[in-house]
């Protein structure tokens, strides 16, 4: 039977069946009858089945010797080992020497539980999470507008828009099951039209009406240029601004000084004049308006102004609160929103309420009937790492996250992890680079293991439900949590004996002296985070619960938009109006460094690959790290495309392949963020990224780090399919990830080789010196090939070149599916092509199926397809989740190019 669960990755939160097979995999289909998907999941929840093995996971607690060596024990052993360091660091040094680090990938309960531990028991705010670096600035934006951290609307808005906006944010690759509602409301009503303001022409600019190829860091001037047209247009909502807001005179005044002439703003912006009054022209006059943003507008030393530029433009028009119109901030993972909720951040309150205020400590600690509340604000993502670094935090325990990879300047976080007193690792994986400097290692259960809920970017809460057996010793994280807060002589506050009873408590505090909006008692505060009508559920109700959108009624109905009634969180129940400051980044491009660093994410992978690596169907499309830059660029710093490059910054260095995606603006480059030292020799781009914060939130400077590209000079490349993994330890530069029967090794070095078979060999691991051995080197261009069987079954090969264009992995691969080759396949091997061409799919384009980019493009000329539904309806490429749909586009438009050439 299946189960009803969440999808781990996204903020979309999409419903999942799921099922356990009984080998152990699992089969996983999208749920139709969750609100948020209908039943469509995109290429990665797709593949969810294939990332549930054991393969990798950590399964029983460990500790660190004196050898330096990690030695299993016993659970008691482990927990003692956490909670009597803890205590004997805080009774030496206070509670703030101590500290969490923790992950929207955790569940609602977990989070509620370690922060109830830090703020309420030990004492301390010194609790933040892997949320900062990506939705900080929202929460800290919603908070100054309307007085608490709440999303307004709804996915059915960006139905019902007539224009949609999306700043900084790539939905169709990183959002695909939004993406596709708007995509499909636009198809059913031509008149609807889409902008995307993003710097680089992503695969979401395909679909757009309008791209507004903004200068980075240059949001600020951009919406205030558009609340000064707005108010010089006379489209503001004055019954609405004067009944329901405060603050416009600053801030109109701040807009108009600083941008109150559209082709200044145009110049700055590095815009077409005519483009951006397009854009101001249908935002005054579409009354539907939703803006969607996410990372690239966050992700920034003046984040927090971003967001409320954005949404002073929405509060001036008055499109708030009401069906198909207001500011939408979408979330980047599973739960970073749950984590808001239950005071995830080191700067608040469980249940949305604030450190600084008194009244909101003694609601909180009142309820909880804690020793004491921390009662300032800790330590913030980047500054608590400083503070390892600089010893002032001597122990931290870090839950679900790999800040060695993730965070800026993530060479001190090594440097600060390894001279931290006590590391403490709650993780599902073995291997980590930042396991790599724990001294407790403690098994986590893992999705599909673990119980619990989420909430989406919507406000919906949904539950993820177990449907397979906890593997090996594995403890759910609360319930290790609990364990270790006993131990430290906390009797009181942790007896939970099941995660329903953690939602219970959750939920009451969140009506705990909520008040009604305009109640006058002093003791009472009003929020819109409220779970009453989920706070008396028992546990038939609890495992049963279907999504719904807080706040939940009395009569446990959800509620899909907030400020209908133009009543906000702030004291007087009115909005603000916030003056926001237009300025650029802290660092400026040099002449040392006179590129522009943007990092995120990529179709087809998530965060660090801990899952994602292990899907075959999820490695094809994108390999290998990569720095796509402007070929212009290119040219001026020596590299060229397909080759290595080192891209340098003031904090750090990584290397990757050079890449000519075509939608980078001259004087940026990107990078993706997910590959670490588990799957490739350099590519950890956090070590790169500038520690710059912005003030209010907090929020890492991810998109704007000045930086160089050079070559990266190497004497040959080459790559290997491997049925077994190699020891990637001799190349120069190497990558790795996981084909269907194979691994797959991207490599190059700086010293040529002496002798390649006698190399190859020791890289392959083949010491039979009467192996089935297969080889060809041409040593006057420096070509070499060679190919390891047994029983004619392809078992390994390596091909190397002077030169980066080697021949097609994706036909090789193809070999590995074979019981035995035959003598044509031999001799392929070592010519290094197919002997048919047509075995060749070309590069994976569609993830879900399958399809190849040569496979379309032979299909586009053959059949003359003209739109990739034809390609759909031919192939299926882009028949699922359709985020390949842009990438169809571009390919029909290159073929029609070639063929008119």
């Amino acid at each position: 039977m299946s189960v009803a669960t969440t999808c781990p990755y996204c903020g979309v939160g999409c419903g999942v069946l799921a099922r356990a097979a009984p080998d152990g995999s699992a089969q996983v289909r999208g749920d139709p009858a969750h609100p948020a998907n209908a039943g469509r999941l995109c290429v990665k929840g797709a593949a969810l089945g294939e990332t549930v093995d054991l393969q990798g996971r950590l399964l029983y607690p460990a500790l660190r010797g004196a050898d330096g060596a990690l030695h299993q024990v016993s659970w008691d052993d482990a927990l003692d080992r956490v909670a009597g360091t803890f205590r004997r660091i805080i009774d030496a040094h206070g509670p703030d020497a101590v500290a969490f680090y923790v992950s929207g990938q955790l569940l609602t309960e977990d989070y509620y539980v370690v922060n109830k531990l830090a703020k309420g028991y030990i004492g301390t705010a010194n609790i933040d999470t892997n949320s900062r670096l990506c939705m900080s600035s929202a929460v800290a934006g919603h908070k100054r507008a309307f007085g608490e951290d709440v999303v307004p609307g709804c996915y059915e808005d960006m139905e019902q828009a007539e224009l949609i906006v999306l700043v900084g944010s790539n939905a169709a690759w990183c959002h695909p099951i939004v993406f596709q509602r708007i995509a499909k409301a636009k198809e059913q009503q031509a008149n609807r039209r889409l902008v995307v303001i993003d710097p680089r022409r992503t695969a979401t600019c395909e679909s757009a009406d309008l791209h507004l190829p903004i200068k980075p860091g240059t949001d600020v001037w951009l919406f205030n240029g558009l609340l000064a047209f707005l108010f010089q247009q006379g489209a503001m909502d004055a019954r609405f601004v004067d009944a329901h807001t405060q603050g416009l005179e600053r801030a109109l005044e701040a807009a108009q000084a600083q941008a109150g002439d559209p082709a200044q703003v145009a110049r700055i912006c590095g815009l077409q004049l005519a483009d951006l009054l397009a854009f101001y022209r249908w935002f005054a006059s579409c009354e539907r308006t939703v803006s969607v943003f996410s990372q690239g507008v966050n992700q920034s030393s003046s984040g927090t102004d971003k967001v409320n530029s954005i949404i002073n433009c929405h509060l001036l028009a008055g499109r708030i609160g009401k069906p198909g119109m207001g500011p939408f901030s979408i979330t980047g993972q599973p739960n970073a929103m749950g984590g808001r909720e239950v005071g995830g951040l080191a700067n608040v309150l469980a249940a949305h309420l604030e450190l600084a205020d008194p009244v909101h400590r003694d609601i909180v600690q009142s309820f909880w009937g804690s020793p004491r509340v921390a009662d300032r604000a800790g330590l913030k993502a980047v500054e608590l790492f400083q503070a390892i670094d600089e010893g002032r935090v001597k122990a931290v325990w870090i839950m679900a996250t790999n800040p060695v990879v993730s965070l800026p300047d993530a060479d001190r976080v090594k440097r600060a992890l390894a001279r931290c007193e006590c590391v403490v690792s709650s993780d599902v994986v073995s291997h980590t680079d930042t396991q790599a400097f724990a001294h407790v290692l403690l098994p986590a259960l893992a999705w599909g293991e673990k119980d619990g809920t989420v909430t989406n970017s919507e406000r919906r809460l949904s539950r993820q439900r177990a449907f397979l057996p906890a593997p090996g010793e594995a403890r759910a994280d609360w319930r290790i949590v609990c364990e270790v807060a006993r131990r430290m002589g906390f009797t009181q506050g942790f007896e939970f004996r099941h995660v329903h009873e953690i939602f219970l408590e959750h939920a009451r505090l969140t009506a705990h002296r909520n008040a009604e909006p305009g109640c006058d008692d002093s003791h009472r505060v009003h929020r819109q985070l409220n779970l009453e009508g989920l706070a008396h559920l028992d546990r038939g109700g609890y495992d049963a619960m279907t999504p719904v959108q807080w706040p939940v009624q009395a009569n446990g109905m959800g509620t899909s938009r907030l400020f209908a009634d133009g009543c906000y969180a702030h004291a007087d129940g009115r909005a603000r109006f916030v003056a926001t400051e237009a300025r650029m980044p802290v660092h400026a491009p040099d002449r040392e460094y006179p590129l522009v660093l943007n990092t995120g994410r990529i179709r087809d992978q998530w965060h660090s690959m801990t899952r994602t690596g292990k899907a075959p169907r999820l490695t094809g499309h994108l390999p290998e790290p990569f720095v796509d830059m402007h070929p212009h660029d290119a040219l001026r710093c020596g590299v060229r495309e397909g080759e290595l490059a080192r891209v340098r910054s003031r904090w750090g260095a990584m290397v990757a392949r050079v890449k000519h995606g075509g939608g980078i603006l001259a004087g940026s480059v990107f990078v993706p963020i997910h590959w670490s030292d588990q799957f490739a020799s350099d590519a950890r781009v956090g070590g790169v990224v500038n520690p710059v914060v912005d003030p209010v939130s907090g929020e890492p400077e991810f998109k704007h780090t000045p930086v160089s590209v050079e070559p990266f000079p190497v004497r040959w490349y080459g790559f290997s399919l491997s049925r077994d993994a190699l020891a990637a330890n001799g190349p120069s530069y190497w990558t790795s990830i996981r084909g269907e029967q194979f691994r797959r090794y991207e490599i190059a070095h700086r010293e040529p080789l002496a002798e390649c078979g006698r190399w190859a060999r020791g890289w392959l691991g083949v010491t039979d010196p009467e192996a089935d051995w297969l080889e060809y080197e041409d040593r006057s261009t420096g070509v070499y090939r060679a190919a390891y069987l047994i029983n004619d079954r392809i078992e390994a090969c390596v091909f190397l070149a002077p030169r980066p264009d080697l021949p097609a992995r994706q036909w090789l691969a193809s070999l590995f599916d074979c019981e035995r080759l035959d003598d044509v396949d031999r001799a392929a091997l070592l010519i290094g092509e197919p002997a048919n061409p047509a075995e060749s799919t070309g590069p994976m384009v569609c993830s879900c199926f399958g399809v190849g980019r040569r496979t379309i493009c032979d299909a586009i000329r053959a059949q003359g397809l003209d739109t990739p539904a034809s390609i759909t309806a031919l192939l299926r490429a882009g028949g699922n989740c359709g985020s390949c749909v842009p990438e169809l586009r571009q390919l029909i438009a290159q073929v029609r190019a070639q063929a008119n050439a």
